[in-house]
């Protein structure tokens, strides 16, 4: 059983998968979609969740830098709740600030071309949103990413 780490965008949806020990995130795939078409992501994720035996959703909760809950948030819940519905897994929101600018820093720091950031920046978000829980849960959650959702 692994784990699958999810950052939704409006226009797609970054992947994760962990390894069978949930000690290593591993960047999997971008999904791209039409504005919040839901139902297209879900139907792709089906294949991804029963290949790899998906046990747990981690989903990037995307928090206003004050702790408040925007757009964003509310668009993810609803997406939540679909996957809970469709998968009947269990799906975890892990605060996400930050993690396409730490992404992107990634990135700028091995001198990634602007077009492969661009490809690979969901993915590589989502990597760190599910490194940040399997750390969290394992207890080697590091300070700089201790937001509590």
């Amino acid at each position: 059983m692994r784990y699958i780490g999810l950052d939704l965008g409006t226009r797609s949806l970054g992947i994760s998968i962990s390894d069978e020990t949930h000690l290593i995130a591993n960047a999997y795939k971008t999904i791209r979609c039409k504005e919040s078409d839901y139902d297209y992501l879900l139907n792709e994720l089906k294949p991804i969740i029963s290949e790899y035996e998906i046990g747990k959703i981690i989903l990037g909760f995307p928090k206003n830098m004050n702790n408040t809950i925007g757009d964003r948030c509310k668009a993810t819940l609803e997406f939540k709740d679909k996957l809970e519905k469709v998968f009947n897994i269990d799906v975890v929101l892990q605060d996400e600030r930050l993690s396409t600018k730490e992404a992107t820093n990634y990135m700028l720091e091995f001198d990634v071309s602007r077009k492969k950031r661009k490809k690979k920046i969901d993915s590589l978000a989502a990597n760190i949103i599910l490194q940040t829980y399997l750390d969290k849960e394992k207890g080697g959650y590091y300070e700089r990413r201790n937001n509590d959702i």
